[in-house]
C-alpha cells in the first residue's frame, strides 16, 4: 500500500488515505519521497478552480527521493539513486512530438496529479522517461520546484534562442519570478525585474536582477519603451498589456508562462509595428529538464523555500492560499 494525503472534496483538508498501486511496470519506476513542493497548481486542482478534478485527489508534483524499485524494461536509473519528478509523469513515447524530443506536447501525456495520485505520499510512480537523476551538487531540499516552476521559466531561455546581454524583463517576483531572474541573470541576460510591490526591489536584485521598474508608476513603465528583447510575465493577474508590448524592442516577444485569468486583449498594430510576438509555453521537455538541471549545478541555481513537515500540509496550504509565501513551499519527510 501506499500511504498518503489526499482531499475528498473540494477545498477539503488533506488527511491520510491509501491506496493499492498495483503491479510495478516494464518501464516504470518508484520513488520513495523525501521532499515535495507545494505548487499553486495543486491549489488549483485542490480547490477544482477550472472544473474536472478527480477526488480523493492526492497533489503533489514536484517530488524529490530515491528510486525504491525499477521495472524490467528500466535501464537509466538504479535503485538508491536521487532523481526528481516534475508535472509529467508519462507521455506515449511513440507519437510526432515524442519522437522529435517535445514529449511534453504529447497528447496523451500523463499529468502527475491529474487522474492519478501524486506525490504528497510516501512513494509515487512514474515512467522512466520523466523521472530524472539529481546531479551531486544539486541539493535535494530545494530541488523539488525547479521540476515545475524552474523548467516552465528555463523552458523559454531553449526554445527562442536567448543570447547573452539580451534585455529581458520579468514580470512577476514570485514563485516563477525569482527563478526567472536567477536563470538569466546566470545566462548573462540584462535582467529588469517588474513588480507591483516597489519593496520586493531588494530581493530583486540579490537574486540578479540589473533594474527594478514599479508596474504601478506609469512614469517608469513608459520610460522603458522600446527596451527589452524579452519580457516574461510570471503572473496570474489580469494587467495593462499594451504598456509592456510598447516596451518591446522590434522583434521582441512578449511571452505568457503564467495562467491569466481573462482573455488578453492589445491592438495588433502594436505588434505590426516592429514584427513583435505574443506566445505561451508549458513546462519543457525531458531533454530540456537535462540541460536545466546541468545549468543548475554549474552555477548553483536554489529556490528561495519555506520548509514544512508533511504532517503541516494544511498549514502550508492555507500560506500559499493568502499569498505569504517566499517564495516556494516544501513538504519535507
Amino acid at each position: 500500500m501506499i500511504n498518503a494525503l489526499a482531499a475528498e472534496k473540494s477545498g477539503g483538508e488533506l488527511k491520510p488515505f491509501e491506496y493499492e498501486p498495483g503491479a510495478l511496470g516494464e518501464e516504470e519506476v518508484e520513488i520513495n519521497v523525501e521532499f515535495c513542493g507545494v505548487c499553486r497548481s495543486d491549489l488549483m486542482l485542490l480547490d477544482n478552480e477550472r472544473g474536472g478534478t478527480q477526488y480523493p485527489l492526492v497533489p503533489g508534483h514536484e517530488v524529490i527521493g530515491t528510486v525504491s524499485a525499477v521495472g524490467s524494461g528500466v535501464e537509466n536509473l538504479k535503485v538508491s539513486q536521487r532523481v526528481g519528478l516534475g508535472w509529467y509523469s508519462g507521455s506515449c513515447m511513440n507519437c510526432e512530438w515524442c519522437q522529435g524530443g517535445h514529449h511534453n506536447f504529447c497528447r496523451q501525456a500523463e499529468q502527475t496529479i491529474v487522474g492519478r495520485h501524486g506525490g504528497f505520499a510516501d512513494k509515487v510512480r512514474a515512467h522512466k522517461s520523466w523521472v530524472f537523476p539529481l546531479p551531486d551538487k544539486v541539493e535535494s531540499v530545494s530541488a523539488g520546484p525547479l521540476f515545475c516552476g524552474g523548467i516552465t521559466v528555463f523552458n523559454p531561455i531553449i526554445q527562442f534562442d536567448i543570447q547573452p546581454k539580451h534585455r529581458v524583463g520579468v514580470i512577476g517576483i514570485g514563485g516563477l519570478g525569482h527563478l526567472a531572474i536567477q536563470f538569466l541573470h546566470a545566462w548573462g541576460c540584462e535582467v529588469t525585474a517588474f513588480s507591483s510591490n516597489p519593496t520586493k526591489e531588494a530581493d530583486a536584485r540579490e537574486l540578479g536582477a540589473d533594474h527594478f521598474v514599479n508596474s504601478r508608476n506609469q512614469e517608469a513603465i513608459e520610460a522603458v519603451e522600446d527596451s527589452f528583447d524579452l519580457i516574461v510575465s510570471t503572473v496570474n493577474a489580469d494587467l495593462d498589456w499594451n504598456v509592456y508590448i510598447k516596451a518591446l524592442r522590434p522583434l521582441g516577444r512578449l511571452h505568457f508562462v503564467g495562467g491569466v485569468p481573462n482573455p488578453i486583449c492589445f491592438p495588433v498594430l502594436l505588434l505590426l509595428d516592429g514584427q513583435k510576438s505574443v506566445s505561451g509555453s508549458p513546462v519543457g521537455s525531458p531533454n530540456t529538464i537535462f540541460q536545466m538541471l546541468d545549468f543548475v549545478e554549474e552555477h548553483q541555481i536554489k529556490p528561495v523555500i519555506e520548509v514544512f513537515s508533511f504532517e503541516q500540509v494544511n498549514e502550508a496550504l492555507d500560506k500559499l492560499r493568502n499569498g505569504k509565501v517566499r517564495y516556494r513551499l516544501i513538504l519535507k519527510r
